[in-house]
């Protein structure tokens, strides 16, 4: 395919596969599970039952777990900022009822349901601070988010297929301690949302790779600049009542490595993922600037790794408001 390559002309060109990248990768209302499905029936006969046998479950959770899965659901909640930014890009006319802003829009409709049963399960556990869990959603909303992509498409592909897998991890591994704590009810709701942050990973891992195909230089310096800027989590302006942004996230960053929820390890792994995925090493038809910037590519995962063995800091003492 014969492009000028410039970004808006290849989104347009990728545009023209958007309903068959919709039909593998999402997934209409109807098919999908609901939060409900996998919540207490309130109008069962068992339902008083049913939130008792969930509260005692919970109260096995450690410290650190619930601070994680916390952060987890006000990062989940933030989607009102994440649908802005990305129908924002470069070559996504948000005004438009198909093509990319139709992904955008369903690809947040399946998001929802991660945050809203989460945020549910919270509630019913009994061990949660509502009411300052909902400060600190509503500060991550009104905070926005700062990705170093601005509107370039093929960073933000970069970026959400990044994101993607490690809330994959995040959601595994959280799925793993819950039922390794007796709580397979917690386990579950977790697995399932792993499993769609998988899908959607492949997705927008899917979109780099055809980028590749038709516009490898600009493709590999965009992957480049986000690797210097590293890749921060849509949460990382995270904070509490009373607190500078940012101060909470620090302290759940800690608590998810030191439980192995998230590491900096991961962060590595993820990279070497993608490395691979992309074919990186054996891209071809790339100008100068793109082959130095491969070069800086493929030594990255090793410099990480020995940052990453250095381990974890002793953890600063710190109170979450969000547990009771």
């Amino acid at each position: 395919m014969n492009l000028n390559n410039t970004r808006i002309e290849v989104m347009h060109f990728l545009e023209q596969k958007i309903e068959n990248i919709i039909a593998e990768f999402l997934k209409s209302p109807e098919e999908c599970w609901q939060p409900a499905e996998l919540l207490p029936e309130s109008s069962s006969e068992n339902f008083g039952d049913q939130i008792k046998e969930l509260q005692a479950q919970c109260k096995e959770l450690p410290y650190d777990y619930l601070a994680v899965l916390i952060g987890d659901v006000i990062t989940e909640e933030a989607l009102p900022t994440y649908e802005t930014w990305l129908t924002d890009v470069e070559g996504i006319d948000k005004l438009n009822p198909t093509g990319w802003s139709k992904w955008m829009r369903m690809w947040t409709a399946e998001e929802n349901r991660h945050g809203d049963l989460l945020n549910k399960y919270l509630y019913l556990s009994g061990r949660v601070d509502m009411r300052q869990l909902e400060i600190s959603t509503q500060y991550l909303i009104a905070d926005g988010m700062q990705i170093g992509s601005a509107r370039d498409p093929y960073r933000n592909f970069v970026y959400t297929s990044f994101q993607e897998l490690a809330t994959n991890i995040s959601h595994r591994r959280t799925a793993t301690l819950a039922k390794k704590h007796g709580n397979d009810q917690l386990s579950k709701i977790c697995g399932v949302i792993a499993a769609d942050e998988m899908r959607h990973a492949k997705a927008y891992k899917s979109f780099i790779t055809k980028i590749f195909e038709v516009d490898p230089s600009e493709m590999m310096l965009a992957f480049e600049d986000m690797m210097r800027k590293k890749i921060v989590m849509p949460a990382h302006f995270l904070r509490q009542s009373g607190e500078k942004i940012g101060t909470a996230f620090t302290h759940f960053s800690d608590a998810a490595q030191r439980l192995g929820v998230y590491t900096s390890l991961d962060y590595t792994q993820i990279l070497e993922s993608l490395i691979k995925e992309w074919d990186i090493a054996k891209i071809t038809s790339i100008n100068s600037a793109a082959e130095k910037a491969r070069d800086y590519i493929m030594a990255l995962p090793e410099r990480f790794r020995r940052i990453a063995e250095r381990g974890l800091k002793a953890p600063i003492e710190y109170e979450f408001n969000w547990i009771k």
